[in-house]
């Protein structure tokens, strides 16, 4: 084929995948969808295997290449022109059951040439728990309406009977039926450009420049690799539910033009829901390596060969079955997240070539709180809350890292308008901001994180509830780099009765307390929030990269100014004594040379 029309298709492969997530989110009403991002749009070859991979939760591009495979062969001998398929069972694909797949298989004349697919975490999923996060759950059958693959379109025709029976077990209907008619839409139109492509250059171009993409992803990260040190870098997680505490253990390994990830020595699999699947902890070491390995690589099949995963079974990063797994994606999935990409920023430190595409850890804390009760209008209302979507940059091995930069598994992740979210359920932010001294310490320090505050409001009710799950906040999961420390840990607090903030504290950084009333830290579980309440929550910063005694001073001097950083903080961490707004020299030098002794006395070498 010539470079040219290679070229054109090429880049139509591209545009095939985003003007098909610009329908999703257009079609769909959720925040979490259109202004969250908490979806994915990707392609895949005949035999579902990747082809190219989109952008959104990068944990989805190999899960939904197994979803793919899974349904070729439940309907083998079955699959037809039209047809559209779900498929949200953990155990077969998915990442956990509030993540519904449709896929669609696209005919050229007769003949299977690809597949769509895409996923949206819908707001309810019949849990036993509103929302799809159930931290009450006992095993997967407790956590809502799981399928391993249903028809739900037969050759262009909805399948009414199907679709009348997945509503009929959701809390929320009219917001599930949206966003499945947006996942079906999104399906139909990357059908509907890919075979225009193959109309006008025809099935066997346009699969040749897809095998070539492939062999190209291929040779090209397998050269990379080669080009990277051999060696083996380890990275430790932690969960705690309710003071139980698990561990995901990580051991990566290169060698020549293989990378090895091995999670033995991570414990056993949870009675909690934090676990995942087998599939799930492959998607999950995918999704930092992509944009770190693979930033001008085309995410496809071809970047998948060169990796290999050990995840025992039985274990919390591949549990068997029931084990409950709907919190997977804030739980092991996201530790696994992190593992990753701690190891990778190692070894990328470790070559003299690549040093500056290594990072610390980013927003490595997801929490996962859905509220719910009766809306202004008295219907009942199902909402997340996506700020945790919102991030942190980890520190680079030149430069900081982004405040509320977002997360490294989805590269466009943000969090919906305050406006949206107060629109459409019945709270008030009291207010949402960066948070002082969040981002980890380093000579480039963490991006940092963010707090809110939240009441009831307008709720015919005067209250409503909300469930709170995640990997607890006992743990910094943000690991710093070289040196670096760790982004702040997440926190929850529920204020009890008679809850007051200052207007000043709405818009100041201040480390004073804000909130009255009676303080009870709180982490699992279902809560209500009533009329005089308030549910507050941080999130972690980013890692820092480098020894904080090596960072600049007028640096210092500057995010204190800025109010990123607490005068305490950078006397107390980085050996810098601000005085009326500057630093004082001879106290930090004097200050800085005792920290560098005390190190030495200690036994600790910087």
């Amino acid at each position: 084929m010539d470079p040219i029309t290679y070229s054109i298709i090429r880049h139509r492969l591209f545009r095939v995948v985003e003007e098909a997530v610009i329908t999703l989110k257009h079609v769909s009403g959720s925040a979490i969808t259109n202004e969250g991002h908490d979806l994915m749009v990707s392609l895949y070859r005949a035999d579902g295997s990747l082809l190219m991979g989109g952008v959104g939760f990068l944990h989805h591009l190999t899960s939904a290449a197994e979803a793919c495979k899974a349904i070729i062969r439940r309907f083998e001998g079955q699959i037809e022109p039209g047809d559209i398929y779900m498929l949200n069972d953990p155990y077969t694909a998915a990442l956990h059951t509030s993540d519904v797949y449709l896929l669609r298989p696209i005919h050229h004349e007769g003949k299977l040439v690809a597949w769509s697919a895409c996923f949206v975490h819908v707001c309810d999923i019949g849990a036993m728990n509103p929302g799809g996060f159930a931290p009450d759950a006992v095993d997967i059958y407790s956590e809502g309406f799981s399928s391993p693959g249903i028809k739900l379109v037969s050759r262009g025709e909805l399948r009414q009977d199907v679709w009348d029976t997945f509503l009929n077990m959701v809390r929320s209907p009219e917001m599930v039926a949206l966003d499945m008619r947006a996942l079906i839409a999104c399906n139909n139109v990357a059908g509907e450009r890919m075979l225009a492509l193959i109309d006008k250059y025809g099935a066997d171009a346009v699969d040749e420049v897809g095998k070539t993409l492939i062999d190209q992803s291929e040779q090209l990260l397998r050269q990379r690799l080669r080009e990277l040190p051999d060696g083996s870098w380890q990275s430790r997680q932690y969960i705690d539910v309710l003071g139980e505490t698990a561990k995901v253990l990580l051991t990566m390994t290169k060698k020549d033009d293989t990378l090895t990830f091995d999670f033995t020595g991570s414990s056993p699999q949870s009675r909690y829901s934090v676990n995942c699947t087998q599939w799930a902890s492959l998607g999950g070491l995918f999704a930092p390596l992509f944009p770190l390995l693979c930033y001008d690589i085309t995410w496809n099949q071809g970047a998948v060969e060169p990796i290999r995963m050990i995840a025992p079974e039985g274990t919390i990063v591949n549990c068997t079955r029931p084990a409950p797994v709907s919190v997977a994606t804030v739980g092991a999935i996201q530790s696994v997240n992190n593992a990753a990409c701690s190891t990778i920023g190692k070894m990328l430190a470790a070559s003299e070539k690549y040093k500056e595409e290594a990072t610390s850890v980013w927003h490595a804390n997801h929490f996962a709180v859905f509220m719910f009760g009766r809306n202004r209008e008295g219907r009942m209302a199902i909402d997340i809350l996506t700020e945790t979507f919102a991030g942190a940059g980890g520190a680079k091995t030149y430069g900081d890292g982004v405040d509320i930069g977002g997360e490294m598994p989805n590269p466009i992740s943000r969090m919906a308008n305050v406006e949206t979210v107060e629109g459409t359920f019945p709270i008030r932010y009291l207010f949402r901001r960066r948070m002082l001294d969040s981002g980890g310490s380093g000579e480039f320090r963490g991006g940092l994180g963010g707090e809110i505050a939240v009441v009831p409001h307008g709720s015919p009710d005067g209250a409503i509830n909300f469930v709170l799950s995640g990997k607890g906040s006992k743990f910094p999961m943000s690991d710093g780099l070289a040196g670096g420390g760790p982004g702040t840990a997440n926190d929850y607090v529920l204020y009890k009765g008679g809850v007051e903030v200052s207007e000043s504290a709405r818009i100041e950084q201040t480390d004073a307390e804000l909130l009255t009333g009676n303080r009870e830290p709180i982490s699992w579980g279902v809560f209500p929030l009533k009329q005089d309440d308030a549910f507050y929550l941080r999130w972690n910063g980013g890692g820092g990269v480098g020894d904080p005694l090596a960072r600049p001073v007028e640096s210092i001097v500057r995010d204190v100014a800025t109010r990123t950083l607490s005068a305490e903080a950078a006397e107390k961490i980085y050996g810098v004594v601000i005085r009326d707004g500057a630093a004082d020299e001879e106290a930090t030098r004097a200050l800085r040379q005792s920290m560098r002794q005390s190190r030495i006395e200690q036994g600790v070498h910087a």
